[in-house]
């Protein structure tokens, strides 16, 4: 059975199920007796069994059965909800989530998870499962040695079904010399042999800790076999530093010692055999949710999964059909032509709509980015020993995908801090008369050509002598200066480079550990953050992204023969003004602004485009924003806006001051785009 054609489904269905389980158990822990919410996790993790089986990923398929087995025990009144058993089910979903990635990343999805299955067991069985863990410690080796290895349901099918196929099931113990120096190498060795002979079902101890050599000298390998023992044992015995190599046929534990003890369990990756493909027929017929939804409403079949890779080419072709249309643009400019201009402005028309569905297609919810944060902000107010609850708001707000993909870190960053250095302990929080749960509030909204996500904190907000007392010693700012800051400027020196108020390093950054990083980050993706803090009530941290990174609307200005872009989204407007109107203040030329000093750039000398013969009377200037900060450039004349594809200018010109890339215009002419926020920093 070839799995490949359907593993991206797998994956991306995999993920779904395993943010629902997350997600309800979240609830559960809220309301410990809702058994609807158990019915949700319960029919999340059978899904999630029924695919991974299917595929062929049996450790997935064995970790949620027997997770599977807990929740039905729960549903069923024969367990109670308590937040031992909640923490080792969230761990178990922690691992199938590693195990789902290693295998988007091109592993086999293995992982020991002995601990977990054995915690799961024990709680199915009404214990406790940390006894469990003892319990399992001083039996296991044991029990291993002399009675043999035990197999579970799926192990006792591959080989009961391949030795109908004509298949030999062996058991072969390996013994290493007592002076064997690189016990690792051997097992790989015996691996590589048993690999060409066959397929490996099981090893005694895991792979994992075969290849750390946490192993006395033995370990015992099963495999699924064409070839007879004793050529088996034959090719094995040629491997150096070996003792010797023991083989028997496999034989299976009764079911009382299988109940009793749960080995540990590594399951190779699958092979093409008659009697894997017998066993994986018939779960996919009824627990594969791949295979459900072909029989689902006609609705359902209105949706389709694309790759990014495919709307990646789509874009960059989009792309250079917008250079063209510009082309377009400017030779029916200059023709003339009422039939051409007729047709270019329709052309305009049809490709900008293209353009808004290929932009749609690429918007993703930030919910796949927020989705990860209740379960780490249940863990991080467990670990700092608070009470915080999370509350999030317009998770369905879009973004383009390349922007999601970036901006996650940046997001856990400022949360942790929130968390940390922000809410206060539930004793400070009642002695201040505040309650004593912490409330962090994450939201997204859109506002005109950008998306603002905020996150706010009923917390200590920030300490401004603390934070001026470490910026001095850092030497970021002056005595003089510190004096002149507001509220916000000094909130807002905590994104300094290596600015840190933690009087000690704990696992969870204190407040300024890495907030530079997230700054650079999000001003790397056009970006802004700002922070408004209240000393005693809070912070707020605000993100500013754009839409879409790759097509960008623009104003166009001339210099001397060259032209350059300046972003619209930076621009608060453009004006005319005199030579009157120039002021002088710190020998720093200024104009007045609407009553507000605003510096005077000039573009032509920061770029070098030669300075007009004659004095200007008049001069044309562009205000722009950075922030709250603004800058006033000067350039010869202005063209007009137009929407630009962003081009990047590659490693090489990577560090160029205040360009952050450049397009091709509609008449060929490269244009070079400012980069605002460098000049206005």
């Amino acid at each position: 059975m070839d799995t490949n054609q359907y593993l991206e489904m797998f994956l991306e269905e995999s993920k779904e199920h395993l943010q629902a389980c997350n997600e309800q158990l979240l609830e559960l822990e809220k309301n410990p007796d809702d058994l609807a919410i158990v019915n949700e996790i319960f029919r999340a993790a059978h899904t999630l069994k029924g695919m991974s089986a299917t595929m062929g990923y049996e450790d997935i398929a064995n970790l949620t059965h027997k997770m599977e087995n807990v929740l039905d025990a729960i549903r069923n009144s024969k367990i109670r909800v308590t937040s031992e058993i909640l923490d080792v089910v969230f761990e178990s979903s922690d691992a199938l989530e590693e195990m789902v990635i290693d295998i988007e990343e091109g592993g086999t999805g293995k992982k020991d998870v002995e601990k977990l299955v054995t915690m799961l067991n024990q709680i199915e069985a009404g214990k406790s499962p940390l006894e469990a863990v003892v319990e399992k410690t001083e039996q296991t080796e044991t029990v291993e040695e002399s009675a043999g290895l035990v197999y579970d349901d799926f192990e006792q099918t591959v080989v009961s079904q391949s030795i109908e196929q004509g298949f030999h099931a062996f058991e072969l113990k390996v013994i290493l010399r007592d002076d064997c120096l690189l016990k690792a190498a051997r097992v790989f060795m015996v691996f590589e042999i048993l690999e060409k002979a066959g397929e490996i079902i099981k090893t005694f101890p895991t792979v994992e800790r075969l290849e750390n050599e946490e192993f006395d000298n033995q370990f015992t390998v099963v495999i699924v076999t064409k070839e007879e023992a004793e050529e088996l044992q034959a090719k094995v015995h040629k491997v150096s530093e070996l003792e010797k190599a023991e083989i028997r046929p496999v034989q299976f534990q009764s079911a009382a010692m299988e109940t009793a003890v749960t080995t540990e369990t590594q399951i190779a990756a699958p092979v093409s055999t008659p009697a894997k493909q017998s066993a994986k027929k018939e779960p996919a017929k009824t627990e594969n949710g791949a295979a459900k939804r072909s029989n689902s409403t006609h609705s359902a079949n209105k949706t389709i999964r694309v790759n990014i890779d495919r709307l990646d080419v789509l874009m960059n072709l989009f792309e250079e059909l917008v250079i063209d249309r510009g082309r377009l643009q400017s030779i029916a400019a200059e023709l003339q032509n009422p039939e051409l201009n007729e047709t270019t402005e329709r052309m305009t028309r049809i490709s900008g709509d293209l353009q808004n569905i290929i932009l749609n297609m690429r918007m993703v919810p930030v919910e796949t980015v927020f989705n990860r944060f209740p379960k780490m902000v249940r863990q991080l107010a467990r670990d700092l020993d608070k009470k915080i609850n999370l509350e999030i708001i317009g998770a369905e707000t879009e973004l383009d995908r390349t922007v999601i993909d970036e901006i996650g870190d940046p997001l856990v960053h400022l949360i942790r801090n929130a968390l940390d250095h922000g809410v206060e302990s539930p004793a400070e929080r009642i002695a201040a008369g505040k309650p004593e749960e912490g409330t962090v509030t994450l939201r997204a909204y859109h506002s005109g050509n950008h998306v603002f996500i905020e996150l706010e904190d009923d917390g200590a907000g920030v300490n401004r002598a603390r934070v001026l007392k470490k910026a001095i010693e850092r030497g970021i700012v002056t005595d003089e200066i510190a004096e002149t800051l507001t509220d916000k400027q000094v909130a807002e020196l905590i994104l300094s480079s290596g600015f840190s108020t933690a009087e000690k390093l704990t696992d969870v950054s204190g407040r300024g550990v890495g907030l530079d990083v997230v700054k650079s980050t999000i001003e790397s993706l056009g970006g802004h953050i700002s922070i408004e803090s209240k000393e005693g009530q809070g912070s707020l941290f605000q993100v500013q992204l754009p839409l879409t990174l790759s097509i960008i609307s623009v104003m166009l200005v001339q210099m001397q023969k060259e032209i350059f872009a300046v972003p619209l989204s930076s621009i608060i407007e453009t004006a005319i003004i005199q030579n009157a109107d120039i002021l002088n203040a710190h020998n720093q030329r200024v104009i007045d602004f609407r009553g507000k000093i605003v510096p005077l750039v000039d573009l032509r000398e920061i770029f070098d485009t030669g300075l007009p013969e004659e004095q200007e009377e008049l001069k044309s200037v562009v205000i722009v924003r950075k922030g709250e900060n603004l800058a006033a450039l000067v350039v010869d004349s202005f063209i007009g806006q137009q929407e630009i594809v962003l081009k990047s200018l590659g490693n090489y010109l990577q560090s160029v001051f205040a360009l952050s890339g450049a397009t091709i215009l509609g008449n060929g002419q490269v244009a070079l785009i400012v980069d605002c926020n460098a000049l206005i920093k």
